[in-house]
């Protein structure tokens, strides 16, 4: 039945066609939509009205989707929304394991992604081939809720279907990834942004939601080769505005003015903590765990601290694991500009030349770039990236692919850096390769 309804009532539609959808697990994409073999000259980017649009690289004959359904699509239809199914799912450090233990995967990926393999067995080679090319192809989400390591960014390869959907600055539909708690997995939602005829293109926005032109180009370097002629690799210093922002998202209330207690050494110190680490190590005896904070001398505190003024208030003399703004030097993009910011101009010497992927891609790429240049003459260009506010090595990636560092923009805040080692960079991929 189709229902002829308002707008509102056209999206409350359309969020119900979803849930069945979701709860059926129907793929009907295929009745509407087909993968077109198209043949393009290599260096031809451009579409008509010199629109930039780019298939996904890495096969002889390229592929586009397009509708197939000869009524076409309306985006006033709210039954106008298709469930896309996720070929490979995985995290970072598990993707070599699974290409090599799961039946199936290798080659699945090895066509998918257009690499010539028809084997049975993976080979050391086409493994190394798919973990290179796969950033071509690579989606992401992350989790809200869980343990930090269960927020770690979840990437996925979208089936046959979804990852021959190419890129558009003006794209006619949009795709996004839907967890579907009931069932505990995730599907990718595709809907029209504008009526679409039968033998119309299916496209998306590769770097979608990004409007500054510059850091379009890098996003879309993957796919699109760009020089970046022009760019900088200088770093400049972050305006007050950009710290101001940061202060503000903390909402720290900042303490009042403390005179400095003195402890006498043989009192023994209260101490309350959530963090298993701390109760489960502290043994001195001049230590005792309490379970009443309010009792606490000392409070190590696993949660952001926020309200200092009240403490220093209320409890002046209450010893705290964390201070007001700290994360300008814990964070580590942070520490980076407060180290340029001493030293008076470039990095200093002790501190690798590091960049926010938020602010500084373009800085980053060109920079890349530069080094990749010399390492022709032998200078190594492997990058450490990080996340800006995780510790214990969580969501840290060491590579010298630059398809894969610009993609990990698109997960959580990163900030890489070149290695100083290469003893460093074998002895990780060592570890990945026996994890």
């Amino acid at each position: 039945m189709r229902i002829s309804c308002a707008p509102c009532t056209r999206k409350y539609v359309h969020f119900i066609h979803c849930v069945l959808l979701l709860s059926t697990q129907v793929y009907d994409a295929g009745e509407v939509f087909g993968i077109m073999q198209v043949q393009r000259e290599e260096e031809d980017e451009d579409g008509e009205d010199g629109e930039r649009k780019k298939d996904n690289p890495g096969v002889v004959v390229g592929c586009k989707v397009v509708v197939t359904r000869g009524s076409g699509l309306q985006v006033s239809d709210p039954t106008s929304i298709y469930l896309v199914d996720h070929a490979w799912t995985y995290r970072v450090e598990h993707a070599r394991q699974q290409l090599e233990q799961i039946p199936g995967l290798v080659s699945r990926m090895a066509s998918l992604m257009g690499l010539d393999f028809h084997g049975e067995v993976p080979t050391p080679d086409v493994v190394e081939l798919i973990l290179e090319r796969m950033w071509k192809y690579n989606q992401t989400y992350q989790l809200s809720q869980g343990s930090a390591e269960e927020k770690v960014p979840v990437w996925y390869v979208m089936d046959e279907f979804g990852s021959q959907v190419q890129h558009s600055d003006h794209p006619s539909c949009c795709m996004a990834p839907f967890f579907y708690i009931p069932g505990q997995l995730a599907y990718t939602l595709l809907w029209p942004l504008q009526d679409l005829q039968q033998g119309d293109e299916v496209t998306r926005d590769y770097a979608y939601g990004e409007t500054n032109p510059l850091q379009r180009r890098c996003r879309l370097l993957p796919w699109i080769h760009d020089d970046l002629d022009g760019v900088s690799s200088v770093i400049t210093e972050p305006a007050d505005s950009y710290y101001e922002a940061i202060a503000r998202e903390n909402k720290e209330q900042l303490p009042v003015e403390v005179q400095p207690a003195t402890v006498p050494k043989d009192k023994i110190l209260k101490v309350f903590t959530e963090m298993s680490q701390v109760r489960n190590n502290l043994t001195h005896p001049r230590f005792l765990l309490t379970e009443d904070e309010e009792e606490a001398d000392i409070i190590w505190s696993y949660g952001h601290i926020k309200d200092y003024r009240k403490l220093s208030e209320e409890r002046p003399h209450v010893m705290l694991n964390q201070f007001p703004c700290e994360n300008i030097v814990t964070v580590k993009d942070c520490l980076a500009a407060v180290a340029r910011r001493i030293k008076g101009g470039p990095t200093p010497d002790w501190l690798p030349e590091t960049f926010n992927l938020q602010m500084e891609l373009p800085q980053f790429i060109k920079h890349y770039q530069l080094r990749q240049h010399r390492f022709f003459r032998g200078e190594d260009n492997h990058w450490i990236c990080k996340p800006w506010n995780l510790a214990r090595g969580l969501d840290t990636h060491i590579t010298n692919n630059l398809d894969y560092i610009i993609r990990q923009s698109e997960s959580s805040p990163k900030v890489p850096a070149p290695t100083r080692s290469n003893s460093l960079v074998s002895e990780v991929h060592m570890e990945r390769r026996n994890c």
